[in-house]
């Protein structure tokens, strides 16, 4: 997953009025508030997923992509990628394939393990991913997505949803035409990233093609791409008539995107956090890893700071500190360290591990 925006903007400015709606319903599935975490890499694990339903706001969890092969030939991929906890529903599992056989019963371990819907993967532009006819992959054979559709939906009850990119490129876009096949397939819900595959996570997200598809369906349809701020959420909603909002990237550098966007929606603001906000919400993330046992639990916590120390004071000082750290309980340490002294107005690079600007 990207870091850095590639396409900085101006957050669009919201039609007076423009609102994400209070909730949709997938099927039988109530999502309140309508927003959604978009699924990650490497991001939505059960420790993120809990940690940004604890910040407020967030309607509907998504699980990072999970290989529906892997899945079936090794129970270990059940473990790693489709934990959750009861504090998460309504969560969605996604998973990522080619063989409609395959994902249907994908599908049906999903549902036998209590997740509110399952989705489908036909976004992720990666090239390990693309290569195996996996994610955006599928986009240039419609015919076998129809019968991936067909076979998922025949094998488990509970909603069934894709989200996909608008095409391969800007010269074979398919959005309208596969959103259309999703609800003659019987899908419950589409979710669009508003780019294609050749665009990566580069460039702008073209919110008409969102707009194309709520015109051509009358399933509810998810917006994804560039919100950045509640006011593109709404500006989103405006333009396009989504029934829900997804936020992916925002979410990991600003984890409380959600919380701000239902503030936004009640009143017309929000509220930015403060260094104290910004301390709490990396220990709290940073305890919950070590509390779980996460394999690599260091990894993901020096991972989470190059997203999560940005608007810090002296946050490269923190990051480096971080970066040294060996273990977990020592990156804890180190992170407490820090903010004890921005708290005592004391310097930071009065520690060892830390350096001067």
């Amino acid at each position: 997953m990207q870091k850095h925006w590639t396409s900085p903007a101006t957050p669009a400015a919201p039609p007076c009025g423009a609102r994400v709606p209070e909730c949709v319903r997938i099927g039988g599935v109530e999502i309140r508030p309508a927003t959604v975490l978009a699924p990650m890499s490497g991001v939505t694990d059960t420790v993120f997923r809990r940690f940004i339903r604890e910040m407020g706001g967030c309607g509907l969890l998504v699980t990072e992509f999970t290989s529906a092969d892997g899945l079936l030939r090794d129970k270990r991929v059940l473990g790693r990628y489709l934990h959750f906890y009861g504090d998460e529903h309504p969560i969605s599992a996604q998973l990522f394939g080619s063989d409609p056989q395959v994902l249907a019963e994908a599908a049906r371990m999903v549902e036998g393990l209590g997740f509110d819907l399952v989705d489908l993967n036909l976004g992720c532009p990666a090239k390990k991913v693309v290569k195996c006819n996996g994610g955006s992959g599928l986009l240039r054979d419609l015919p076998r997505i129809g019968t991936i559709f067909e076979t998922v939906r025949a094998a488990v009850e509970i909603p069934f949803t894709v989200k996909f990119r608008a095409g391969w490129n800007d010269q074979e876009i398919v959005c309208v035409e596969l959103a259309r096949l999703a609800e003659s397939c019987g899908l419950a819900a589409v979710a669009l990233h508003a780019r294609t595959r050749e665009q990566g996570y580069a460039g702008t997200a073209r919110w008409e093609w969102i707009a194309a598809v709520k015109q051509a369906i009358r399933i509810p349809v998810i917006g994804n791409g560039d919100i950045r701020t509640p006011e593109d959420a709404a500006a989103m909603v405006a333009q396009t008539g989504c029934d829900a909002v997804m936020v992916g990237r925002t979410a990991a550098s600003n984890p409380w995107i959600f919380r701000q966007i239902a503030q936004y929606e009640a009143g017309g603001g929000y509220e930015q956090p403060v260094e104290a906000d910004r301390y709490h919400m990396i220990r709290t993330y940073f305890r919950m890893l070590i509390e779980e046992q996460m394999p690599g639990a260091a990894g993901k916590m020096k991972q989470f700071a190059s997203w999560f120390t940005h608007g810090v004071a002296n946050g490269g000082h923190l990051r480096k500190a971080i970066y040294e750290a060996r273990t977990e309980q020592e990156i804890l340490g180190r992170v407490e360290e820090f903010f004890e002294a921005v708290a005592s107005q004391q310097s930071p690079v009065a520690s060892e591990h830390t350096v001067s600007a």
